[in-house]
């Protein structure tokens, strides 16, 4: 999933908000102010950046001059209800502007809007260059749709719900099977990977650590 920074000076809604959006899979990076915005942007490109319109050290606009920079998508949530604020904000790029206090599932939809993360034919998730269209069931690399086995599907969709996590190959095992409702063997587990990585290609990186599992970072 995307990563996305979040730059909010009150802390317990710092808090609920990260928690709450690591739940639906997105790795998050909180800040307090403009400064450290600044150093986790220098050291790390985000998909996504929730903005606090007033912070303790200037306006989060500061911190959206260099987010810009690196196409980061931008959605400011902010006590102003200000109709020039407003339209300042679009006009200088913002993906979108959701003023104090807001419900959860309604911020959760205009992220997945700006991270264009839902279509016409549902939820998506990205892996690397690959998008999973889960609710088609079918995977796509720039737009070209990737031939998978139903069982080579469920294996990507599990490595695309946990992102740069080390999964044993019992933990795999586990959850995969074949057509016929048979469990996959170790050694059939190998060979499905290998398949996976000949058809995606350099699309995904699929990691092997020897002795344990598999892991897939973004």
């Amino acid at each position: 999933m995307a990563d996305i920074l979040l730059v909010e000076d009150d802390v317990s809604l710092s808090a609920g908000l990260t928690y709450a959006l690591e739940k639906e899979g997105y790795r998050v990076t909180p800040c307090k102010n403009i400064a450290d915005a600044r150093a986790k942007t220098d050291a790390q490109h985000f998909d996504l950046a929730l903005l606090d319109m007033q912070l303790p050290d200037g306006l989060g606009r500061e911190a959206a001059v260099c987010l810009k920079q690196q196409q980061t998508q931008i959605i400011y949530l902010t006590v102003v209800d200000d109709e020039d604020e407003i339209v300042r904000s679009f006009n200088d790029g913002a993906a979108d502007y959701i003023t104090k206090p807001f419900r959860m599932r309604e911020l959760l939809a205009r992220i997945r809007k700006a991270l264009h993360e839902e279509t016409g034919s549902g939820r998506q998730i990205r892996l690397g260059e690959a998008v999973i269209d889960v609710e088609a069931g079918k995977v796509f690399i720039k737009e070209q749709e990737v031939g998978l086995t139903a069982l080579e599907y469920r294996l990507l969709l599990i490595f695309a719900q946990n992102q740069s996590v080390l999964l044993k190959r019992e933990q795999i095992l586990e959850r995969i099977w074949d057509i016929s409702g048979n469990f996959v063997e170790d050694n059939t587990l190998t060979v499905y990977v290998k398949r996976l990585r000949e058809k995606l290609k350099d699309a995904v990186n699929i990691t092997t650590v020897r002795g344990i599992g598999y892991r897939v970072d973004r």
